[in-house]
């Protein structure tokens, strides 16, 4: 009787509620897929199934403990900071930029968020312009453009050109519409596919964005995660029209810290005033102690400087014998020269997935899922054609802080072994090892 009580109640509210009125923009869309895979892997690991998380990509590194111990020193910092940022932290970033990549910012030239993502969300809010972007791309760059009403240009790219865009793809973009105002993305170290672009690459991107006066977004989140630390800016090339973007997630290990900001040129401090006046009606300024702390991070040492010059060691050579492992197994997979991601092709294995009742990417992500316990992202959330046998895996499912400690201990001059990654990122390779056997069985 209590029960059919309760369900009466319920029923009368939900016919009293208000009446379901979503904006257009976001009606039926989905949560994010790398926080949706990441969430349902641990939902899954919690009913004791052996799960191997290779679809969200976090950093398996912990954050440096000098950082640490800075957020510890400022966890009383309880005041709301500037909307830019924390001055000391934008004359930190700007002075880290000059050091690491070699282009001149002052402090007022920086924009701090509560993470990259906030940011661009707000660039397209601001800036009335189409959205440009290669594919295959990181997930959340074109949900955000849809959400915003704005029109978005995929660019699909090939994997015989490494995945990345040809200038001429842009060229023949603009000249549809000279005078229409643009925004590219240019993702590298790119998420998904590891790779990224050749100096020359970037220098032939940068003079068809000028000659367009396109606002080049570049998002160098995982710049200080190439293998062989060589990460090269289009800002060199396009300076007055480039904005970086960068933060702590990647390189720092710091994700769940939720900071990242935008690197303006002085040409272009009138989009960071706008985009500053749209921080401060929405989240007003990113978290004091977190902003204090990261000014640790950018200001560097020698014992950051080595924390980032392990962690590209073992993430180099994780990355190499995935790739390897993939091949071994037919499958088409290009090695990965910074980040940590994958980006496999099993078209040449299209007739044996096909007698399994495998079609496109969400359905060979699934089996893998159900059948072997590891968990990827199909291709088809990273802009590409459902019917395209690609998929995504960031090998980063093992214990960042062991194999840091063991990489301090590893000979310098030599590459990290296989016996090292044996015993240090076992459950990668052996996600790799199910990966290839299903795949040949």
């Amino acid at each position: 009787m209590g029960g059919s009580t309760k369900e009466r109640g319920r029923s009368e509210r939900r016919r009293a509620s208000p009446d379901m009125h979503l904006n257009l923009n976001v009606r039926g869309m989905t949560r994010s897929a790398t926080v949706a895979i990441n969430e349902r892997s641990a939902v899954l690991r919690a009913q004791g199934r052996q799960i191997y998380r290779l679809g969200l990509g976090q950093s398996p590194f912990p954050v440096p403990e000098q950082v640490v111990e800075a957020l510890r020193r400022h966890a009383h910092e309880k005041d709301y900071l500037p909307v830019e940022g924390l001055p000391a932290l934008r004359e930190a970033i700007a002075d880290y930029t000059r050091r690491t990549v070699s282009i001149d910012r002052d402090g007022a030239d920086v924009l701090v968020g509560p993470g990259s993502k906030e940011l661009l969300f707000l660039l397209q809010l601001v800036y009335y312009g189409d959205l440009v972007v290669p594919t295959p791309a990181w997930v959340s760059y074109v949900p955000q453009a849809r959400m915003l009403g704005r029109s978005v240009q995929l660019i699909p790219t090939e994997r015989r050109l490494g995945w990345r865009m040809e200038p001429e793809e842009l060229e023949r973009v603009c000249r549809e519409d000279t005078g229409r105002p643009r925004i590219l993305i240019l993702n590298y170290p790119s998420n998904p596919t590891g790779s990224s672009y050749t100096t020359d690459e970037l220098r032939q991107l940068a003079t068809v964005a000028r000659q367009n006066r396109v606002v080049l977004l570049s998002d160098e989140i995982y710049g200080q995660t190439h293998h062989r630390g060589q990460h090269v800016s289009i800002a060199r090339f396009y300076p007055e029209g480039t904005i970086i973007s960068s933060g702590l997630s990647k390189w720092c290990g710091a994700g769940g810290w939720r900071l990242g900001y935008f690197i303006f040129p002085p040409e272009l401090r009138w989009l960071l005033s706008a985009m500053a006046v749209a921080a401060s009606e929405t989240y007003t300024s990113t978290s004091a102690p977190i902003q204090h702390a990261a000014v640790t991070a950018f200001r560097g040492s020698a014992e950051l400087t080595d924390y980032l010059h392990r962690s590209r060691r073992i993430l180099g050579a994780l990355g190499r014998w995935s790739q390897k492992r993939l091949q071994t197994a037919g499958l088409d997979c290009l090695r990965p020269v910074g980040a940590f991601y994958l980006f496999p092709g099993f078209e040449a294995l299209r007739g044996a997935l096909a007698a399994r009742g495998i079609h496109d990417s969400p359905q060979l992500s699934e089996r893998f899922l159900d059948d072997t316990g590891v968990a990827i992202l199909p291709g088809s959330v990273f802009g590409r054609s459902p019917d395209e046998l690609t998929a995504r895996l960031a090998y980063v499912d093992f214990d960042g802080a062991a194999a840091l400690e063991a990489a301090r201990h590893a000979p310098s001059d030599a590459p990290i072994d296989d016996a090292f990654l044996r015993q240090h990122c076992s459950r990668v390779l052996e996600a790799m090892d199910r990966l290839c056997a299903w795949v040949a069985g």
